[in-house]
């Protein structure tokens, strides 16, 4: 872990980081608190600062409330050294957001096992941050075939509108379902089903763009979101997945089962009008399974 040491006094700094790095700690060193702000304020910065509270420009008190009022990610822990006893002193290093003080002098074991303690903390708040980004991932994922779900999909599209109009670009909205479905999950099983899904999913999503997404809209439906692209190549990626998704069986428990797929295509660059898009291209896959399936249709403009 490394750990950040400020303190204006050579020889105090000098023994803090001979120390450290005997604990292990890598060690970065800054003589006053406008250098220890400047080093907190890069993106890799230590995890872990000791500041002394006495400091001449920007003190420990300053430099700890700084660093609270810029951190938008992980918490830095802080401890701060400090010749001050008074307990309105103590009360006021803690409003500015340290974890811990240790007063001087100090026994170099103390140090050592508020080090540890702190360490602990921290590893755990990285644990906690690790699983909450898992969890917040999982949340936006469709847990049968791992594309997005219906939510997550629907946010990106509008995302996708607000930017094509700042840049006056087109956004194509293809929206896909696997022809016969139902009928496949009641004749066959919905384990066939599932099987069908995923695989059909996985043979579309190695068709698009890298910067296309793709995400589960319900059932057998899906929608891929296709920035910068007009109707001529929105129609021609659509026929692209309906082409690669059909081209051969798909294994299943139940043996190999032929699908096919039908696709709707619409493109517009109003945030506003979301609804009207996806509107549009429900009516385009509507008609393309009127005409028999397995086709690609065009809204009507």
């Amino acid at each position: 872990m490394n750990v950040l040491i400020a303190d204006d006094e050579p020889i105090s700094r000098r023994l803090l980081e001979i120390l450290l790095n005997k604990w292990g700690y890598d060690v970065t060193v800054a003589s006053n608190g406008e250098e220890a702000w400047q080093l907190m304020q890069q993106k890799e910065h230590p995890k872990l600062a000791i500041l002394d509270w006495m400091m001449p420009g920007l003190d420990g008190v300053q430099v700890c409330r700084k660093i609270r009022q810029g951190e938008n990610g992980s918490p830095t822990y802080i401890l701060l050294l400090t010749a001050k006893q008074e307990k309105e002193d103590m009360d006021g290093g803690f409003r500015a957001g340290a974890d811990d003080y240790l007063a001087k002098p100090f026994a170099a074991q103390e140090l050592k096992a508020r080090l540890r303690a702190a360490k602990r903390i921290v590893d755990l708040e990285e644990q906690l941050r690790s699983v909450q980004k898992t969890l917040s991932i999982e949340s936006a994922l469709d847990p049968l075939t791992g594309l997005w779900n219906r939510s997550s999909i629907l946010e990106i599209l509008h995302r996708e509108l607000h930017r094509s109009r700042r840049q006056r670009s087109m956004v194509a909205l293809v929206m896909a379902d696997i022809d016969h479905l139902k009928q496949i999950n009641l004749r066959y099983g919905y384990l066939a089903g599932d099987a069908v899904l995923r695989e059909a999913s996985r043979r579309m999503r190695g068709c698009i763009r890298v910067y296309d997404s793709m995400g589960r809209y319900g059932g057998g439906q899906f929608i891929i979101v296709s920035p910068a692209c007009d109707q001529s190549g929105a129609l021609c990626q659509a026929e692209r997945l309906r082409s690669r998704t059909s081209q051969q069986p798909i294994e299943t428990f139940e043996g190999p089962l032929p699908i096919t797929v039908s696709l709707g295509v619409a493109v517009g660059n109003d945030e506003k009008q979301a609804h009207l898009l996806i509107s549009s291209a429900e009516a385009a896959l509507a008609e393309a399974k009127k005409s028999g399936h397995n086709r690609v249709e065009a809204a009507v403009v």
